[in-house]
């Protein structure tokens, strides 16, 4: 096959000719080159040549012009070169809305265009609207893709397949799933791009039941997934933990001899990750020939969310061993892994590679240092980087928050808290900060501000409280001895509150030596954790406390009966980075026992010297 390079100089021979021979014939072919050399152009250089050529000779073709300039993604000289045409038509603005609404930021530039063209009279099609939904997905403007499908139905373009898979898109994106759903409920005849962008839909915005749904009922219309379906499948399993269907999707992989490429791989790897079967994971990665930054950091990010944090650490100095440079998905798996084992030193390297970078400004890079840094002890670097950052969101503030409630230094999380709201803009609090917040209630002691918080959280910024919080609540009031109010919290809890928030008050009734409502936390504790000893031993001490020594008998009594042994207390010591492991009645195991006891002697003797009485009621 003949081809021909689009050479600059090979325009302007033929061009030229024209000047020389007018013929109308020369000239239809000079016009003919040039529509081939405008497809076969790769540069803007060349394009800008093409366009002199173009001006030097009288030649117009703006709609050819700018759908090349427009695929070139030079939008100034784009708008430059459209703001030029006397009378743009139809298509000019739909070359120039398609590229507008495919490009990073430019997506309100399209939406102005669209309305523009509107003004002038010219009438959207079919080809307008969906890069109209695209550009609305991108910005979550929903209100203007409300518009929008108001025009394709007046328009009767409601059954364009493309202009449905793209309101479905849209929907989704902007988290309106029922709309969504009606418009792929309303789909004459469903092809499989129906069903993936549906499917899709779901699993991007995590409604993983309903995505594996609707897939499972696709295949029993007899539609075969390809790899986008697959892909979305694999997400849903993901977040649902369903192995059993993620091993069958890499199971029809291999049966269908699918490519498994960066996609797929990635996917699958990210699936086994999530369901915690990180010899899997590891066993894909291993396989794939070309292993891109997705599929790195699916790696990666696997063993962080799986606390295999040291396995996470090597991979990441593997991957830039490799030709493939991390980015910031990289390092927020890297620093995940950092925080988890308390390795400040990696840390502090991870923070310099960023800034090397260009990526120590990233919101997301840097709210994982805040948290790195938080979790490895070290508050004042978190405090540097955050406040250090350009741009906050609510997950910056609320790491921060969270930090300082850790930390045990309530006030500064509750000014901070304070200064989040002052300064509005994006970062509006949400139930993770209120979770930080009372917290820091529950650290200091705060019974009169924790309660204010929660009014707050569900009166100023109409937040429904989740579990967390009652747990906050009951912690914060058991502590403080405002039993009779836990319990009433306990009660309001939307979902039955687990053994940790029940224990905490078990606990504080046994200080208190309530028995009234000793007796109800146990009666939900022995439904929970039928098996733990502690919970037996607790309520035997407080009736014993009491002298109802029938009732502190039959509590003994009933963990013997149902084989309920109590566990012996455990502790560890690390010294000279080995780890020494401690249990209560069993130190003869360790081999220095005997001077371990010698120290431990002369440690009771000068307690007993300087006035300390144990407290044996704990015993």
């Amino acid at each position: 096959m003949l081809r021909i390079k689009a050479s600059p100089h090979l325009i302007s021979r033929y061009l030229n000719l024209e000047k020389t021979n007018p013929n109308p014939n020369r000239r239809a072919l000079s016009e003919k080159l040039l529509a081939f050399l405008l497809q076969q152009c790769l540069s803007l250089r060349q394009l800008k040549q093409i366009h002199t050529q173009m001006i030097t000779n009288s030649i117009h073709k703006p709609n050819s012009f700018l759908f090349k300039i427009a695929d070139l993604k030079d939008f100034a000289y784009a708008s430059d070169f459209f703001s030029r045409i006397l009378e743009p038509t139809e298509y000019a603005f739909n070359v120039m809305i398609r590229g507008l609404s495919t490009t990073w930021n430019k997506s309100s530039l399209a939406l102005e265009l669209y309305f523009r063209m509107k003004f002038l009279g010219l009438k959207p099609n079919k080809l307008t609207y969906p890069f109209l939904f695209i550009a609305c997905s991108n910005l979550l403007a929903v209100e203007y893709g409300r518009v929008g499908h108001s025009s394709v139905v007046k328009r009767g373009f409601d059954e364009d397949g493309h202009v449905s898979h793209s309101l479905i898109t849209m929907y989704a994106r902007c988290g309106e799933l029922g709309d969504a759903r009606k418009v792929f409920d309303e789909i004459p005849e469903r092809d499989l791009v129906s069903w993936n962008s549906m499917i899709s839909g779901y699993s991007k915005m995590r409604y993983a039941a309903e995505a594996v749904g609707l897939f499972r009922e696709m295949m029993g219309a007899g539609f075969e997934p390809n790899e986008m379906t697959l892909v979305s499948v694999l997400g849903a399993c993901g977040e649902l933990g369903d192995l059993k269907l993620g091993t069958w999707v890499e199971e029809f992989v291999v049966e269908n001899k699918m490519v498994l490429n960066s996609f797929m791989g990635s996917a699958l790897i990210h699936m086994y990750g999530k369901c915690g079967d990180l010899v899997s994971a590891r066993r894909i990665f291993e396989s794939m020939k070309k292993k891109d930054k997705v599929t790195w950091n699916a790696m990666i990010t696997g063993y962080a969310q799986n606390g295999l944090s040291e396995e996470a650490i090597k991979l990441f100095q593997d991957m830039r061993m490799s030709s493939t440079t991390p980015d910031q998905i990289t390092l927020i798996g890297m620093l995940s892994a950092c925080a988890s084992i308390g390795a400040l030193d990696l840390g502090k390297q991870a923070e310099i590679y960023a800034s090397e970078r260009g990526l120590r400004d990233d919101i997301y890079v840097a709210t994982a240092l805040v948290d790195m840094y938080a979790k490895c002890g070290s508050l004042d670097n978190a405090f540097r980087v955050f406040n250090g950052m350009p741009r906050k969101n609510e997950v910056s503030w609320n790491a921060m928050i969270s930090a300082l409630a850790f930390h045990g230094q309530a006030q500064e999380a509750l000014a901070l808290f304070k200064s989040m709201i002052k300064e509005g803009g994006s970062a509006s609090p949400n139930d993770i900060t209120f979770v930080g917040v009372l917290s820091a209630c529950v650290h200091a002691g705060l019974v009169d501000e924790g309660r204010r918080l929660f009014h707050m959280m569900c009166s100023s910024f109409r937040l429904v409280p989740k579990i967390e919080h009652y747990s906050c609540m009951v912690d914060l009031l058991s502590r403080a001895g405002h039993l009779e109010e836990a319990w009433d919290f306990i009660e309001k809890m939307p979902e039955k509150p687990d053994e940790v928030i029940l224990g905490a008050l078990l606990g504080a009734c046994q200080k208190r030596k309530n028995i009234d409502i000793s007796e109800r936390v146990m009666k939900l504790l022995l439904e929970l954790e039928p098996s733990n000893s502690g919970n037996y031993v607790i309520s035997s001490r407080l009736y014993a406390n009491l002298r109802r020594w029938d009732d502190s008998a039959r509590m003994r009594m009933l963990m013997k009966q149902k084989g309920v042994s109590k566990t012996p207390g455990c502790s560890w010591i690390d010294i000279d980075s080995q780890l020494h492991e401690f249990h209560a009645g069993g130190d003869v195991l360790h081999h220095e026992w005997i001077e371990i006891h010698q120290i431990l002697n002369l440690l009771i003797d000068d307690l007993r010297r300087e006035g300390y009485i144990p407290n044996t009621s704990l015993l």
